[in-house]
């Protein structure tokens, strides 16, 4: 199957997002039932086999050269395990449109890593966008939660910006490493690796017995978190990055905020926090103006 067209990589990262977004609120129902781990396990089974039969489907070879298999487990290890793991604990304590508004704030962590390891200078203008985007953090995890306005971040919250970053590394990494393998094939690798990873977990928590418990509902989240989210969702973004610049897919991460919003308010009941809305805006402002967005004009 050949490369998308730009048009087409787009619209692979937008569902991306879409899936992404809403993937707070189903976990965030199904928290209250499973331990983090166990969603994990269950959501990543799912996932797994889902890929293998669209795998499969496609007729891909499964054969990957030896020297990619630590590409591949790094992936695995960084976008799938630790990522979710973070997130998922995060839910534990914070709103799930609030992790939707912070997990905007990657593309930030990107310009950070390309000062370090690219050597890509630090302007002005991008020095600006991201005192604005950690004004708008700021907002959303004080005033938003509840608090004063004051610099204390609950583990919550601290974790997501936290996942942030994680996602922003494995993004580069996941171009720069660049697998020879069709994407589909290396979504099934790496959402595997996740399963393996966290089944000692699930066994340790008796994951069987909390499973025993799930109503319909619940099962409806679960299999929405692993063929869409867990499987699609991956599968799309590693196909929007066959086609475009890591920085270019990244701007999709600002509608995240806005799927999960509407799901929160939708599915959970969420209240609609205008302070936490106005932080999250701070936040897209504050990347745009990071990545160069905004069509400032030169004055003569």
């Amino acid at each position: 199957m050949s490369s998308p067209s730009r048009f087409g990589a787009s619209l692979y990262a937008l569902l991306s997002i879409t899936f992404w977004g809403v993937s707070f609120v189903s976990t965030k129902a199904v928290l209250g039932s499973l331990d983090p781990f166990s969603l994990l396990v269950i959501r990543f089974g799912i996932g797994a086999i889902f890929l293998l039969m669209m795998v499969l489907l496609f007729q891909y070879p499964l054969k990957i050269h030896i020297k990619y298999l630590p590409h591949v487990l790094i992936l695995g290890v960084l976008g799938v395990f630790v990522h979710q793991v973070i997130q998922a604990t995060a839910l534990l304590t914070i709103h799930a449109s609030d992790a939707g508004w912070l997990i905007s704030f990657s593309p930030v962590f990107t310009v950070f890593l390309s000062f370090i390891f690219l050597q890509e200078k630090l302007t002005l203008k991008k020095i600006s966008g991201i005192t604005v985007a950690v004004a708008g953090v700021l907002i959303i995890t004080t005033i938003g939660s509840g608090q004063s306005f004051s610099f204390s971040l609950s583990l919550g919250y601290l974790l997501m910006i936290v996942s942030t970053l994680n996602w922003a590394v494995y993004s580069v990494l996941l171009k720069k490493l660049s697998v020879p393998v069709p994407s589909l094939v290396l979504t099934f690798y790496m959402s595997t690796t996740g399963f393996f990873l966290t089944l000692p977990f699930f066994i340790r928590n008796h994951g069987m017995e909390q499973l025993l418990s799930l109503s319909p509902e619940h099962w409806a989240h679960l299999l929405f978190l692993g063929i869409f989210v867990s499987a699609i969702a991956y599968w799309y973004w590693a196909k929007a990055l066959e086609v475009m610049q890591a920085t270019q897919v990244s701007v999709f991460l600002y509608f995240e905020p806005l799927a999960t919003l509407i799901a929160a308010i939708i599915l959970l009941n969420e209240k609609f926090i205008a302070s936490s809305l106005f932080g999250g805006l701070l936040i897209i402002a504050g990347v745009m103006l990071v990545q160069g967005r905004f069509p400032f004009k030169k004055h003569v």
